[in-house]
């Protein structure tokens, strides 16, 4: 769907450049793409992968709400911003019995996280809904409705948090969030119409734009838009990706 006119009149970035709107945290939404249920197991593989490089690192991780990862620190956003896009695997399911190789993928939209937001949102374009927030085994973790989801009308963007224990906070990081997506809708469509503008260009930060492949029986990862490959595959997805991380944004910094 075309936002364009939307966000030519709807949506107004900020241009300041202090601290308040650096980003504090990293939001990662993964979603699971072509292949079905091993579409889902991949995407929960990545975030697992994410989770462990965020622990290496030693930033500091929270479930927003299944496959959405909130990643706290200061150089979050610089080392992840580049993993938006299609992740694609190659690999034969536990549950395939004749030994086929299946062709899943998983997208990821990298959000940055300020404690500011650079984008101006009218209330009346918010529809709010409110619920328990669940636990495991369908157990309730709240007796009262503190979980929030916040729906922007005019782009359809919904945003759920359950993570915080009050309703006040799941509010405000809801709306952090539809910030963060609202931002990147922006960028997104900036970029769309400079491409041609761009000599080098590390993607466009679109979700829809495929960017690697693991392709489990080669025990290879190619990021295509580097045309290069890591071997050691079990390695990274155990958050081993300090190799790939650099290569970015030695290539973004060229």
């Amino acid at each position: 769907m075309d936002y364009s006119e939307y966000l030519k009149g709807g949506v107004q970035k900020s241009s300041e450049g202090s601290s308040d709107t650096s980003p504090i945290s990293v939001v990662m939404e993964l979603r699971a793409g072509a292949g079905g249920n091993e579409a889902t197991i991949f995407a929960r593989d990545l975030k697992e992968m994410y989770q462990k490089y965020a622990e290496r690192r030693g930033w500091k991780t929270r479930i927003i709400d299944e496959l959405t990862l909130e990643i706290v620190g200061s150089d979050a956003y610089d080392a992840l911003r580049y993993e938006t896009g299609v992740h694609r695997v190659q690999r034969v399911p536990l549950t395939e019995k004749s030994g086929r190789i299946h062709t899943s993928t998983a997208s990821i939209a990298v959000l940055p996280i300020r404690a500011k937001s650079t984008v101006d949102i009218r209330p009346a374009d918010i529809q709010m809904e409110f619920s328990r927030s669940g636990g495991a085994g369908g157990q309730n973790v709240n007796k009262v409705e503190t979980a929030v989801r916040l729906v922007h009308i005019p782009t359809g963007i919904d945003v759920k948090s359950s993570s915080e224990r009050s309703q006040l906070a799941n509010r405000e990081k809801a709306m952090q969030i539809l910030s963060a997506k609202l931002e990147q809708l922006h960028d997104e469509q900036e970029a769309k119409e400079h491409a041609a503008e761009r000599k080098a260009q590390i993607g466009t930060g679109d979700r829809s734009e495929k960017i690697r492949t693991y392709n489990y029986l080669q025990d290879r990862v190619t990021d295509h838009r580097l045309q290069k490959s890591w071997h050691n595959l079990p390695k990274i997805l155990a958050g081993d990706i300090d190799d790939i991380i650099e290569a970015l944004r030695l290539a973004s910094a060229a």
